[in-house]
């Protein structure tokens, strides 16, 4: 077989073992590790491809931001900060029709500035908000939708765990990258706020019927000084985020800072003693460990392509088929929202990032606004049957067995779309994502 012939198995290989339930960094370093065998055809360059990789993908000052923000995450979900982000953010927006989700956006945007994490999100607001919102009388589809919908926020708002993956793969600033998130994140929180108000307006049957808005009015709950509960994570965001684009840290740095300030946040309110401490350290060793292992086999994947020739016959293929750049994008973001029924997002980022990145250099696109493409584009699978990670953590999350996962799904869909319009907003007015960090 020729180079190129071993690269396309290789990836179709990759994907069957992967829907098959292998882990994807097993998968992607199995699989990369065979083909670089079958092209050299000597074992020893292989196995050094596999300690290279190592080397030149977890060896750097830089990697170090995994860690510290995801020490971070685990640090604010023991605080009790996503309550505290929801019940500010219900007290501002908390009266206008449908303001119950749009305060459970508002929420979920702020508490993405700490956390990073998608499913961190999902599993906070599922227990926070979707109570709170059918005591007041949301219809149970409407609720989980919108926790759903608006919990993709925190893969994309910063400090964000696939915008760091992905400034890893493709060789760009970490700090860059949490720049780009910051006006396409607060986009897509617009959106889903501005259809959740229309909604409530023109079709209040599928939000909060009439009569539950008024019986809601006369019952609702607004005790304490919220704003003083929020100082905490406002203050946590302002110094993570704000000493980032202040340039007061690296965002390694920054990382560091604002896991010491989750962790006053924490002791301070008695909600960490040291049994919960070390399982927080234990669990972020597990989450490091995972994400190290997807980089070097994402960074060995990248090896094995390019000595097969496939980045370069995909380069060549689009040229002859005259599509343009917009062709490559649409296709691309198809092919990534349909990898998203059956893959999670770290899968559909590893495989097709090293696929694309040689087309996108070619037609001379900024890689750091493709960097944000690519992360709406697979978070858009997190909505999406037969996987939807997001909906299944929801629906396992819930304890009321009137809703069902076909429920969460059905309430998702709305919010999936949304994202594809701001992938064509994002694309037609590039300076959204690009104008902090500089043409």
């Amino acid at each position: 077989m020729t180079g190129l012939e071993i690269g396309l198995l290789s990836i179709l290989a990759l994907l069957l073992l992967i829907w098959a339930g292998m882990h994807v960094s097993v998968a992607l370093g199995l699989v990369s590790l065979l083909a670089i065998w079958e092209v050299r055809g000597r074992w020893s360059v292989a196995a050094a491809a596999i300690a290279q990789a190592a080397l030149d993908s977890i060896d750097s000052y830089v990697f170090g931001v995994v860690p510290l923000f995801v020490l971070m995450g685990y640090l604010v979900g023991v605080s009790d900060l996503g309550r505290d982000a929801f019940r500010l953010a219900d007290r501002v927006v908390g009266r206008l029709r449908g303001g119950m989700g749009v305060a459970t956006v508002g929420a979920n945007a702020a508490f993405a500035a700490v956390t990073g994490i998608s499913i961190a999100s999902a599993a906070v607001f599922t227990k926070v908000a979707v109570p709170e919102m059918m005591r007041l009388g949301y219809l149970p589809r409407f609720a989980v939708g919108v926790v759903a919908g608006s919990s993709v926020l925190g893969m994309l708002i910063p400090p964000s765990l696939l915008l760091i993956l992905y400034a890893v793969v493709a060789e760009q600033s970490v700090g860059d990258m949490f720049l780009a998130g910051i006006g396409p994140g607060l986009l897509m929180a617009l959106v889903f706020g501005i259809y959740i108000v229309l909604l409530a307006r023109f079709r209040p049957d599928r939000v909060q019927p009439l009569a539950a808005a008024q019986a809601a009015a006369a019952r609702r709950d607004r005790p304490g000084n919220v704003f003083a509960e929020g100082a905490p994570l406002v203050g946590l965001i302002a110094l993570v985020l704000g000493g980032i684009y202040g340039g007061l840290f690296t965002p390694t740095e920054a990382g560091a800072v604002g896991a010491a300030g989750a962790l006053l946040v924490a002791v301070a309110r008695k909600r960490l003693d040291a049994r919960g401490f070390w399982k927080v350290l234990v669990e972020t060793g597990h989450v490091t460990a995972s994400i190290s292992l997807l980089i070097i086999a994402a960074s060995l994947y990248s090896r094995m392509l390019a000595l097969t020739g496939v980045p370069e016959a995909m380069g060549a293929l689009f040229a002859d088929a005259g599509l343009g750049p917009v062709g490559f994008l649409m296709v691309y973001v198809a092919i990534a929202v349909l990898l998203g029924t059956i893959l999670d997002s770290s899968s559909i980022l590893l495989i097709l990032v090293p696929l694309a990145l040689p087309v996108v250099d070619g037609f001379g696109m900024n890689l750091v606004w493709f960097g944000v493409v690519t992360v709406i584009a697979v978070e858009v699978g997190l909505l999406t049957p037969p996987l939807g990670l997001s909906v299944f953590v929801i629906r396992s999350t819930l304890d009321d067995p009137r809703i069902t996962l076909g429920d969460v799904f059905a309430g998702a869909l709305p919010f999936a779309m949304l994202m594809l319009l701001v992938i064509l907003l994002i694309s037609l007015m590039p300076a959204i994502a690009i104008a902090p960090v500089g043409w």
